[in-house]
């Protein structure tokens, strides 16, 4: 027997081919092929993904993740970059906002005076602090990694599951760090969120079957600045690198899942699924910390 024979297309079996469907990952010949943002898609997970067998939807092309391909599928990225900046901007106008929305898990400014922090209610602070920067160099740099990291990310997803990995990985990186951080410490910054991302990036590579090393090296890269000590009393949080690093991870092993023939109409429950239970898990780690430090009183 010939092992070195190429596969059949799966609906032309006498056609070999070396391209697969980025989805289900099926043999595809020419015919078949429909242009996709990654890559090539069959006939069927196009229509799949349509949520319909008819008509001019069935050709819309799809991302990988089963995403509408945009127009400008980096729309989302300038959006979350506009409103960092716009958030650095406001704080540097108005210091007093910085207070209001970095992360804190328990805090007493004076003797007698009120409680601060999200275990006295203000849940907002662990999405608010994932947008909030106070110093130019740290959103210069978050906003790179967010363009570089993102940009490619999103038009691999699509807008919405790539919004979705955005901030339930600013939110897991702020559930580590409400967790782990001594409750009258504060934090703040993007960098959750852009772990998230290239957590997802790595998941996507593999799925794709990308040469891994120039990742691989960026991630260990990233880990080395994260857990070396800076000078001058400047401090990175591990626990917000770590914690949206794994968020991300486990949001895009979900997400992107291959569309199987006899799977592809519970893709997105999965999708979606996957998304919930990653939440609900941060809300159990913030209740489980929110618990704990109620108790000190």
């Amino acid at each position: 027997m010939d092992t070195d024979r190429l596969p059949g297309c799966y609906r032309h079996p006498d056609r070999e081919t070396g391209i697969r469907c980025t989805r289900c990952e099926r043999p595809i010949c020419p015919e078949c092929m429909i242009s996709a943002s990654v890559g090539f898609q069959c006939p069927e997970c196009v229509r799949a993904g349509s949520g319909s067998g008819r008509g001019p939807a069935a050709n819309t092309p799809r991302t990988i993740a089963g995403g509408v391909v945009a127009a400008d599928p980096h729309l989302v990225t300038k959006i979350l970059i506009g409103i960092n900046a716009a958030v650095f901007l406001a704080a540097a106008a108005f210091p007093e906002l910085a207070i209001q929305l970095e992360l804190l898990g328990r805090y007493r400014e004076q003797i007698g005076g009120p409680l601060e922090g999200v275990s006295t209610g203000e849940y907002h602070r662990l999405l608010t602090s994932a947008f909030l920067h106070v110093e130019w160099w740290h959103i210069v740099g978050n906003m790179f990694g967010l363009w570089f990291i993102g940009g490619p990310l999103e038009q691999a997803l699509g807008r919405a599951r790539y919004l979705a990995v955005y901030l339930l990985s600013a939110l897991g990186g702020s559930a580590v760090v409400y967790l782990l951080t001594p409750p009258n410490v504060a934090t703040l910054g993007a960098s959750g969120a852009v772990f998230g991302l290239l957590g997802a990036t790595v998941v996507l590579a593999r799925r794709m079957r990308y040469e891994m090393r120039p990742l691989i090296t960026v991630v260990v890269f990233m880990l080395v600045l994260t857990f070396v000590p800076f000078g001058g009393g400047l401090s990175v949080s591990w626990q917000a690198h770590i914690g949206g690093l794994v968020t991300g991870a486990l949001l895009a092993l979900g997400l992107l899942r291959p569309a199987t023939k006899s799977g592809a109409r519970n893709r997105k429950l999965v999708q979606w699924g996957t998304c919930v239970a990653v939440f609900l898990l941060a809300a159990v780690v913030i209740a489980v910390r929110t618990a704990e430090l109620s108790a000190l009183t």
